[in-house]
């Protein structure tokens, strides 16, 4: 085989592999249509000014880089819906956070009032990734504490 067709077979393996990374994976889709998006820098005022103090204290641990902070807004056996990935109870929760939350940086653009907590739209950027994406995180607060969030990409 010719060196030209050689490399005509790995050039069609990449970018065949490309195609099928990109639509398989949700984060690459999320991240794809952020890029596009005008994201504002700074938190909305007013979206932050309506969330529970438990939601409140999760944005400013993240904020703050502060893990021990975060964990303690959460239920002892709170459950973390994370894309589909489910965690229980605290150690989890911090082992998930440290790993994948603090050092990253969240931008709340939108607060939505539900009955057992509020929905935030936000854009968040993980630390180590290739590009942030957009979110909508389902917070339950019960007793002043988080009893689960669900993240699903927007």
């Amino acid at each position: 085989m010719s060196a030209a067709r050689v490399v005509a077979v790995v050039a069609a393996v990449v970018v065949l592999a490309f195609a099928v990374a990109v639509t398989a994976s949700d984060y690459v889709r999320a991240a794809t249509k952020e890029a596009v998006r005008d994201t504002p820098d700074e938190h909305d005022p007013a979206a932050l000014a309506a969330l529970d103090p438990a939601v409140r204290g999760y944005i400013d641990a993240v904020d703050s880089r502060d893990v021990n902070a975060l964990v303690t807004v959460f239920a002892p056996q709170a459950t973390v819906d994370d894309t589909g990935r489910s965690l229980r109870g605290r150690a989890a929760i911090r082992n998930w956070a440290g790993d994948e939350v603090i050092g990253g940086r969240l931008t709340v653009l939108r607060t939505t009032p539900g009955p057992e907590g509020p929905t935030v739209l936000l854009h968040f950027d993980p630390a180590g990734f290739l590009a942030g994406f957009r979110a909508r995180y389902t917070f339950d607060v019960d007793h002043g504490v988080i009893a689960r969030i669900t993240l699903r990409y927007a």
